[in-house]
Order: structure tokens, then sequence, then C-alpha cells
């Protein structure tokens, strides 16, 4: 009889997780100005049986904590205990953004802007580096969890490479509410990982510092999707189908003052529909916000005051 096949051993920061092993990493970025060393804490689940290894990441902006919460989730809910292949679980890529509620590092760089980084670069770009040398080669896919900036609120949407497939079929087995092709940006941890052949979906849903249930039940939702479509757990996949949207538009403030919201996130509307107003604070002007096309509301902005120009809705068809 031949030997029975086992899953790869993962290697991070020089730490061993063998086949039928668990093991909560740390790699080490930087120190706060007063000497506190700061980890990025990595929780490996590496099962006996082959498959492939997924990542699982939030936190990448530090103040974005529906996906911080989706993690914890299901860490605390034992969801991450596989059958086969390996789960890379990250709930807090950018720890520094964190606990300062930011979306950036303390140097007012982007992490999300700095891949794949340099050992020898900003804080940012280092710890864009150590990300990409110490868990990119590990995985054969990702799923990286986002909410909306600042009072934008994403109505929960899956973005994949425009021209990957791999990434397309990815965003179909999540199964989010809504899902759409986006150009890689540069810099961008998306970008760093097809550039390594990682396909990789970008979880939109919420807004930051603010916690959304539904938001964070959808993705816990599609991540267990994909689990169980490469029997990584037990069969439980939902069957709603997802809309795929190949149109997109940002409805912007053609004049400052008090916006007022008409429709919910993630309502169909029609071409001509009042969506919004605009008025001043004195009732001497107002403005409908019109919807330009038939189609679905997938972000709404809940800024009370805006300036001419600020981004009111994201609306797809």
């Amino acid at each position: 009889m031949g030997a029975v096949e086992e899953n790869r051993t993962i290697t991070i920061g020089g730490t061993e997780v063998p086949p039928g092993t668990n093991k909560l990493l740390q790699i080490n970025i930087a120190r706060l100005p007063t000497g506190t060393l700061i980890d990025i804490p990595v929780h490996v689940f590496n099962s006996k049986n082959p498959g492939p290894t997924v990542l699982v990441q939030a936190g990448l902006h530090g103040d974005e904590i529906n996906g911080i919460e989706t993690v914890r989730r299901m860490l605390q809910g034992k969801q991450f205990k596989i059958q086969k292949g390996a789960i890379i679980a990250v709930p807090i890529l950018n720890v520094f953004g964190f606990i300062h509620f930011s979306r950036d590092v303390p140097d007012g760089k982007d992490v999300n802007r700095s891949f794949p980084g340099s050992k020898t670069g900003s804080l940012a770009s280092r710890i864009a580096y150590h990300y990409t040398s110490e868990i990119l080669p590990q995985i054969d896919f990702g799923i990286d969890l986002h909410t909306g900036g600042a009072q934008r609120s994403n109505f929960p949407q899956v973005r994949y490479s425009e021209g990957d497939e791999n990434s397309k079929k990815l965003a179909e087995i999540f199964n989010a509410p809504f899902s759409f092709p986006a150009k890689s940006i540069s810099g961008s941890f998306r970008k760093a990982a097809y550039r390594m052949g990682k396909p990789t979906i970008v979880y939109e849903a919420g807004e930051s510092m603010r916690f959304d249930s539904y938001a964070i039940e959808q993705g816990l939702e599609g991540i267990i999707n994909v689990l169980s479509h490469f029997d990584m757990i037990p069969s439980g996949q939902t069957v709603k189908g997802s809309v795929d949207l190949s149109e997109r538009k940002w409805i912007r403030a053609s004049k400052a003052g008090m916006f007022i919201l008409k429709v919910n996130n993630g309502s169909f509307v029609k071409e001509g529909q009042v969506i919004g107003l605009l008025t001043d604070t004195f009732a001497k002007t107002n403005k409908n916000v019109k919807a330009p096309f038939d189609g679905h509301v997938i972000c709404v902005n809940h800024q009370a005051v805006v300036n001419q120009g600020d981004a009111l809705f994201h609306i797809g068809k």
C-alpha cells in the first residue's frame, strides 16, 4: 500500500504548522514609540487531509471593523474547524490603524496602496512587505473583508479582478447580494496577489467604525459558502443568487447642503426616481437627486451635511 497523502506544512515567520495542527502565530512588524512590540496575529488551521489553503483577512484598513468582527465570530464559533486543506485567518492586518481608529498607519500612508512593499520602506510599506513574503506564498486564494469609508455604507457586495476568471468564479461561490468586476488598484493587496497568481475577492459591506449586523451575517455566510464548496467544512451553501453588475455610476452632490435619503440601501430604483433630496438650512431651495437608470443602490452616504461633489449614491445595473 502507498503512503496516505497529507496536507502540506504551513510555514510563517520560521514557525511550522504541520498537517493536523492549529497555531496562533505572530508576524513581528515594529514597535510603538513607547517600545511596545506590534505583531500581526495569524491563526493557522491546517487539516491532515490535502486541500486548498485559503486566506481570510480583515482590518487591512484599521477602521473597517465589520470584517474584523466577522473573523472574530468565526474564530469564536469554531467555524474554521476544517476537514481538508488549510485556513490562514488574519482578524486585524493593520494593527496600528485599529488602535488609532484610523484607516491608515501613523505615518498617514495606506497599507492597501503599499504592496508589495519594501523591507526598508515606510511603516505601511514594511507591513505590506512582511505580509507579501510571509503569507501570500502559502495560499491558493484569498477573501479580503472591507467596509465603505466614513459615513458611506456599502450594501454587501463582492469585487473581483477584471478579466480574472478564477476570482470571478470565487465571487460566484461567495454569493454576496451583488458582485462586479473591478480594476486592480496600483499598490493594492488584490493586485499584488493577482500578480502572484493568487485569486482574491474583496467583500465590501457596511461603513467604517460602525457595526452592521446584516453586513457581518452576509460575510459569514459567504465565507462558509466558499469553505463548503471546496469540501473544507460540511456542506452549508446558500441557494440565493448574486446579482452581477455590468455598469456602475456614482451620483454626486450638484450643490452643498443638507442631504436627505429617500430610498434604502440595496433598493432597486427606476430611471428618474427621486432617491434623495438636497436642501439648504433655510428651506429656500430644494433639489431632487434622481436615479440615472434602472438599477440597484449599492452604496449610500449617511452624512447629513454634504459639499458639492460629494458622493451620495453608488448605483449599478
